[in-house]
């Protein structure tokens, strides 16, 4: 029983990972074209005490190529401690950016982001919404890409690509190969067409669909998941309308965190929204991933007496090798640099931590901005 419950596991995980290595492939990337700027677009961007950050925020909206009359800009401040409103402001003026408004949050939920957003959307005028983070860097064609693939397909969703800042020290690049291992499963899972995965720091969508899908009612309660429950309303509801925008003038650029804590409190209010997914594919796919790092986390145990060291060996190179060609085409794709050894690392502590993680998120609560979110 033992053996088909170890073989069974590995053979899902091994097959799920090679179709989301073929459909990173299949997805097509879409290249820059000269397109009409006929959509309207109203940014969000919901804030606490960012100053460090929105200058450079700031300074990506001011560069973007994309007409001044056709876009907004709406900061949304939840309980700013810091002088990030002032900052807004000045940088505003000083580097001319037009059409910006700054918003207090109006709380409703136990989401202060779903709440900015909401705020946000009962001013906005145009029809399109892209949200994004005022940790971020944008691209200069952002816009642009965006208009480009909502001229071409007509959809009512936009998933987007971001990465974070590339930075020398192991800690930093293993977030870097985390936060990418969900990138890649995000691009590949479009590939097949079972999207179950995006990010909120680079999310497009239509207005009227998000009221037709009712917003982010039902899942308010929970303080993290303002993109992923809202994709999942979106594919329930529109399923040929999402589409993920796989553009390297896409990608947005964002930090990783500065400490090991802080590191953990992120992933496990990252983790603890996945019980309440809908989605019977995020959840299956979920337990398969969960269940492999497990498996990979007791495997040494297994060496004594119950299987072969060949076939734990075979097991431990098998995942370590799909998962880094996964991680290898997102790095060529953000084109950033790949480090065999950190990979090798990571592939052999990813599994501990992973767990370590999803245990912690059935129990504990978890800091975010300076506030303690329970269970």
């Amino acid at each position: 029983m033992m053996l088909i419950i170890l073989l069974f596991v590995c053979f899902s995980y091994f097959l799920l990972l090679v179709c989301l290595i073929v459909g990173f492939r299949k997805l097509p990337e879409t290249k820059f074209k000269k397109t009409p700027s006929q959509t309207n677009f109203s940014v969000i961007i919901p804030f606490r005490d960012e100053a460090t950050h929105l200058p450079n925020l700031l300074a990506s909206i001011a560069a973007l190529n994309y007409p001044e009359s056709n876009v907004s800009f709406w900061f949304i401040d939840d309980d700013s401690q810091d002088d990030s409103c002032t900052i807004i402001e000045e940088l505003s003026k000083k580097h001319a950016i037009q059409n910006v408004h700054l918003l207090q949050n109006k709380r409703q939920s136990n989401s202060p982001k779903k709440d900015a957003i909401v705020t946000a959307i009962s001013h906005l005028k145009n029809n399109w919404i892209v949200t994004t983070d005022a940790d971020c860097m944008l691209p200069e064609n952002w816009l642009h890409m965006l208009n480009q693939k909502i001229v071409l397909e007509q959809p009512k969703m936009i998933a987007a690509p971001v990465t974070y800042v590339e930075e020398m020290s192991f800690f930093k690049y293993y977030q870097l190969l985390d936060f990418l291992s969900l990138q890649g499963t995000t691009i590949g899972s479009f590939g097949i067409k079972i999207p179950f995965l995006c990010n909120g720091a680079n999310l497009a969508y239509q207005k009227d669909a998000f009221l037709d899908v009712d917003g982010f009612s039902g899942n308010d309660t929970l303080a993290s998941g303002d993109d992923v429950f809202l994709l999942e309303k979106f594919v329930q509801k529109f399923p040929d309308e999402v589409v993920y925008l796989k553009s390297k003038d896409a990608l947005v650029k964002t930090y990783a965190v500065s400490t090991w804590k802080a590191f953990i409190s992120q992933r496990v209010r990252w983790a603890s929204k996945s019980a309440n997914y809908t989605l019977y594919t995020g959840k299956i796919i979920g337990i398969i991933v969960m269940l492999m790092n497990l498996l990979f986390c007791v495997l040494p145990l297994f060496l004594f007496g119950v299987f072969s060291w060949k076939v734990i060996v075979l097991i431990v190179v098998s995942k370590i090798v799909l998962d880094s060609v996964l991680l290898l085409q997102t790095l060529q794709f953000t084109q950033q640099k790949i480090k065999p050894f950190f990979i090798f690392i990571s592939g052999i502590t990813y599994p501990y931590l992973t767990i370590f993680i999803f245990i912690k998120s059935l129990f504990s609560s978890y800091q975010w901005k300076n506030r303690t979110f329970k269970k």
